[in-house]
């Protein structure tokens, strides 16, 4: 554990001036929304049909002879996966928060959205907006501290299950998509005995209702539409969607599994405030340094910090916001974790194949 993930928690009324300072913050932002926070959201949601399109039709024109067309079809790889990345992380994730439900648009409003992810909305909203947001990092609470499945943290209990995480890991990146698609079904209980599998299909019941159209539009309907050319057609969508899996990987291991992110106890947030709650966001959480299209690809979750202190704001504003959070930080002594993208994630690698072995914590962050 590095020194900043040791630094000691805020408690009592430093805590509390603290947290009024955030709520300040967000009430500001709040009083300021209006047409070009719309009028962005909008342009996102063209850039995603747009790029959606240009990219399909780009596979079809290489696909009579893609081994002599490949650098058009490899720019329809290209663009239909910055579609599908768009429409999950800068449009359909940060929708789906509610952030712009003050518009009144029927179209992009939060519980009603349909985004191009096998996950259904709904339960999105459960194991994200209310269960990943209201217990980060809160061990046995979260179920993103390793999904159910690595072991991130030397706090976790070790098994000798962890030796393979590694490849766990890589799996799980290639098929990022399906995983938090089944998330909320809690399949080890079922493995496990705890639930009968007769519970399961009534449970699993919006997954498949979707996953018919999910599935098929990329693998059954769009390169049937290539006739005797499916094939090259079929192997561009899922280039494009492993590119889109790996890449909304790589983002959000990014944002909470870094070096100096820490967890905390089910006992630690008994009584928690909602300055406290602010302070456990940031801890939990790291930002991924860049300049706009960075920002713009990671549907802004390269400032993961503020997405976890203020949800339903929208996120075109974090990269203003960041800076003041940071300078309210700074001036309570609280470590705001940022850094480039090969750094965090270098970070991420080293605790998934450190912690795979047995491992304690040498400190633990304690009350100031």
């Amino acid at each position: 554990m590095s020194a900043a993930a040791a630094t000691p928690l805020l408690t009592g009324e430093r805590l509390e001036a603290f947290g009024a300072e955030l709520d300040a913050l967000r009430e500001k932002h709040v009083r300021d929304l209006g047409a070009a926070d719309a009028r962005y959201i909008r342009r996102v949601r063209h850039a995603v049909r747009w790029s959606e399109a240009i990219g399909r039709l780009a596979l079809y024109g290489a696909a009579p002879a893609p081994w002599m067309l490949w650098p058009l079809w490899c720019f329809g790889v290209f663009a239909l996966a910055v579609s599908k990345i768009l429409d999950n992380m800068e449009l359909g994730h940060n929708v789906i928060h509610g952030q712009y439900d003050w518009m009144n648009d029927p179209s992009l409003q939060g519980d009603r959205f349909q985004w191009d992810h096998l996950c259904p909305t709904e339960w999105w909203r459960e194991t994200h907006n209310h269960r990943h947001h209201q217990w980060t990092n809160v061990r046995g609470k979260d179920d993103d501290v390793g999904y159910g499945l690595l072991r991130i943290f030397p706090e976790q209990r070790w098994t000798p299950f962890a030796l393979g995480q590694p490849l766990y890991a890589l799996v799980l990146a290639v098929f990022y998509q399906t995983g938090i698609a089944i998330q909320n079904l809690k399949l080890g209980k079922y493995l496990k005995g705890r639930r009968p599998w007769r519970e399961f299909w009534i449970e699993a019941r919006p997954l498949l209702r979707k996953l018919p159209w999910q599935g098929g539009k990329d693998y059954v309907v769009f390169p049937l539409l290539a006739g005797p050319y499916f094939l090259p057609v079929l192997l561009g969508n899922m280039a494009a969607n492993l590119a889109r899996n790996l890449w909304t990987f790589v983002v959000i291991f990014c944002g909470h599994f870094t070096r100096d992110a820490i967890t905390f106890t089910p006992a630690q947030v008994k009584d928690e405030t909602r300055a406290g709650w602010y302070q456990r966001q940031i801890r939990g959480s790291s930002n991924i340094s860049g300049g706009f299209l960075m920002h713009l690809m990671t549907g802004n979750l390269s400032h993961q910090i503020e997405h976890h202190l203020f949800p339903d704001l929208p996120a075109r504003r974090y990269a203003a916001i960041a800076s003041e959070v940071r300078a309210i930080c700074a001036k309570y002594g609280v470590p705001y974790n940022t850094g480039s993208l090969p750094r965090q994630f270098g970070s991420v690698l080293w605790r998934l194949f450190r912690h795979a072995f047995p491992s304690r914590p040498r400190w633990a962050p304690a009350p100031a």
